[in-house]
């Protein structure tokens, strides 16, 4: 099919839409390092992991070997209401860049909680509600999960605890208040409600949280909550599951016009976004069958890739999660209070970490400001504010494609707009008044935190 041919915007019909989930772990051959019980050092068991998790997600979690999951019809039906995304090719912004590239976005920000975050919280809420659970426990850094939760079960008439890192609570007190409109409780963390929060606040008076401290919060208040579970919105194996219909549908849509990316490109946090667009192009590239580039972009204030170490951590700063193998900074190092509260998780996904350390993809890390003249470009040639999260993808696929404008290189670049800025004004009205900064933490700073690593044989 010719390019002109090719519409702004693709989008699927509802009869064209995934009906399964793709676990990408089905064909890594080198499968992610276990979770571990840091009392024992011994592989988590489904018992183990069930007095945290729902049962069903317990089962997702722990299976390295089916391909596919099928996508139960209620959520689905939910889906539609704001699925398919439409896949944008970005021709105003290759226009203003004077680039060959073709760089087309996949834009999840088309539903109340502005994020792709909705996915997955539908889902882990669906099991939860099918388990005859009261609630469930998490932890929001941007405020964009917790969102997303609230959203879900509201829907579902389930109880909703979140705790949100205290500068995102602080920074953006209209995300908490829509969270409340669904009918969650909302605690800035860390907080004086749970013995962990307690904890952190005598070891780090003042500090604005961190996602890590959310988490201990979190999983604190489910295992002592009867009827209550704890759901996360990233890093572990059954959201890049859930996740993985954003890559299907990106597939399926460039798949219907003869479009094949050569590079993808995404922001990465904890790793929901990131390993949900790839998911489908990566299983290609591990069966042999195709070949891409991937590109992760993390910021420079957390870069957990580009200056992490690959060992077994805690996800959480309390120390009362499971230990995972991951990319980290350390459990106990403390990110600046950055605008980009999505991605300041100290550690990334084990799946993700994997296939890093393999080789399958790149990192690179960018400061903040620089994100955002990326983001404000972006918002006036193609119309849409976007997240501070997302606009890590957006200048990575802005410094490609002008790399492909000095090269001549005629480059498919595909990249996850993950969601909008509406909520993030308070970070453009900092950049705009010049009082936004950039934040690298020295090596002291890094090798403080690591120095802690638990010992794993």
């Amino acid at each position: 099919m010719s390019e002109n041919k090719i519409p702004y915007k693709i989008y699927l019909s509802e009869e064209e839409m995934p009906r399964t989930w793709y676990n990408l772990r089905a064909d890594m051959k080198n499968k992610p390092a276990p979770l571990l019980n840091p009392g024992t050092g011994r592989p988590m068991t489904a018992e183990e992991l069930e007095g945290v998790f729902c049962k069903e997600l317990v089962a997702q979690e722990l299976d390295n070997d089916t391909p596919y999951f099928e996508i139960p019809g209620e959520i689905r039906d939910f889906y539609k209401m704001y699925r398919p995304s439409p896949l944008v090719r970005a021709y105003c912004l290759e226009e203003k860049l004077q680039t060959p590239a073709k760089i087309y976005y996949k834009f999840e920000g088309n539903n109340t909680s502005g994020s792709h975050k909705l996915n997955s919280a539908i889902a882990q809420a669906y099991y939860a509600k099918q388990q005859g659970l009261k609630g469930v426990t998490t932890e929001t850094g941007a405020g964009q999960w917790g969102t997303a939760l609230s959203m879900a079960c509201g829907y579902l008439g389930l109880d909703c605890k979140v705790f949100m890192v205290k500068c995102s609570y602080e920074q953006k007190p209209f995300r908490r208040e829509v969270m409340k409109v669904y009918g969650s409780s909302v605690t800035p963390s860390p907080s004086d409600t749970t013995n962990v929060g307690r904890k952190i606040l005598a070891e780090f008076p003042g500090t604005g949280g961190s996602l890590g401290c959310a988490i201990s919060e979190a999983v604190e208040t489910a295992v002592s909550t009867p009827g209550y579970r704890y759901v996360l919105g990233s890093v572990l194996n059954q959201v890049l599951l859930h996740q993985s219909v954003i890559g299907l549908e990106s597939k399926i849509a460039l798949d219907k016009y003869g479009v094949k990316p050569d590079i993808v490109i995404g922001c990465a946090g904890g790793g929901s976004n990131l390993g949900g667009l790839i998911a489908p192009f990566m299983g290609e590239k591990l069966r042999g069958e195709a070949d891409y580039r991937f590109i992760a972009v993390e910021p420079a204030s957390c870069p957990s890739f580009t200056r992490g170490r690959y060992a077994y951590d805690f996800c959480d700063t309390g120390m009362v999660c499971p230990l995972a193998k991951m990319y980290t900074l350390g459990s106990s190092f403390m990110p600046s209070a950055d605008h980009a509260g999505g991605l300041r998780f100290h550690g990334m996904s084990s799946v993700l970490s994997q296939l890093y350390a393999d080789g399958y993809m790149e990192a690179v890390s960018v400061k903040q400001t620089d994100v955002f003249r990326a983001a404000e470009e972006f918002a006036r040639v193609e119309g849409i504010l976007p997240a501070p999260e997302s606009s890590h993808a957006i200048l990575a696929a802005v410094n490609e494609a002008k790399r492909c404008r000095e090269t001549g290189e005629e480059k498919t670049i595909l990249f996850g707009l993950t969601g909008t800025g509406y909520f993030d004004l308070v970070a453009y009205e900092k950049f705009h008044s010049g009082e936004m900064h950039d934040f690298v933490p020295t090596e002291e700073d890094i090798a403080r935190s690591l120095a802690q690593l638990p010992e794993v044989n």
